[in-house]
């Protein structure tokens, strides 16, 4: 199985290394050619409005966009939760979105960087240990959508779920040091 891992800024070396700890071959996708084979596409967790500016830069916002809508399965973590949402509250006005994902998000709405956190998170199909979610100024889900299933919460907001072959988290799973998220990704690609 072969996944794009966008490659512009933020955790992409560590969803990387979870996929190839997982055998699956990790492709760093930094420009358009890059996407063209790939089975699924990780957006890390970085810093949502840069990425977003290096997606115009690079010339891959429209190839992946047309990805995304032809039904390439998706895994948004953090900043790419937010590059995902149908709605961004608290964005940048030129920030856009793929709207691929029926949820509200607010940005950085967890906290600024020194209110980063760790919580054990009860994860529905996990079996053994609550799944440790890190939480780095870390978006908060405010809606979720009716065709959007929730797979763990925190304090009542939506925190890992999908909507079909995309899924998101708005914490980061490849620090956890813990890969049955990526591995129950990976089962839904392949």
């Amino acid at each position: 199985m072969k996944i794009g891992v966008l490659a512009l800024q933020g955790a992409f070396r560590e969803h990387a290394e979870a996929l190839a700890a997982l055998d699956a071959e990790a492709v760093a996708v930094r420009r358009p050619e890059q996407l063209s084979g790939i089975d699924a596409v990780v957006l890390p967790g970085g810093e949502s409005t840069t990425i977003s500016r290096l997606l115009d830069s690079s010339g891959l916002r429209e190839p992946l966009a047309a990805a995304i809508a032809d039904d390439l399965p998706v895994f948004a973590t953090c900043a790419g939760l937010i590059l995902c949402a149908a709605e961004v509250v608290d964005g940048r006005p030129d920030q856009r979105s793929f709207a691929c994902l029926d949820l509200t998000v607010r940005r950085n709405g967890y906290g600024t960087q020194r209110e980063s956190f760790e919580v054990p998170l009860a994860v529905t199909g996990l079996t053994g240990a609550p799944f440790r979610g890190v939480f780095i100024r870390a978006p908060v889900v405010e809606r979720v959508g009716p065709v959007v299933e929730v797979l763990a919460e925190h304090a009542g907001a939506a925190v890992l779920g999908r909507q079909g072959n995309r899924w998101f988290a708005s914490f980061h799973p490849e620090l956890a040091g813990d890969l049955r998220i990526h591995q129950r990704f990976l089962n839904g690609v392949g």
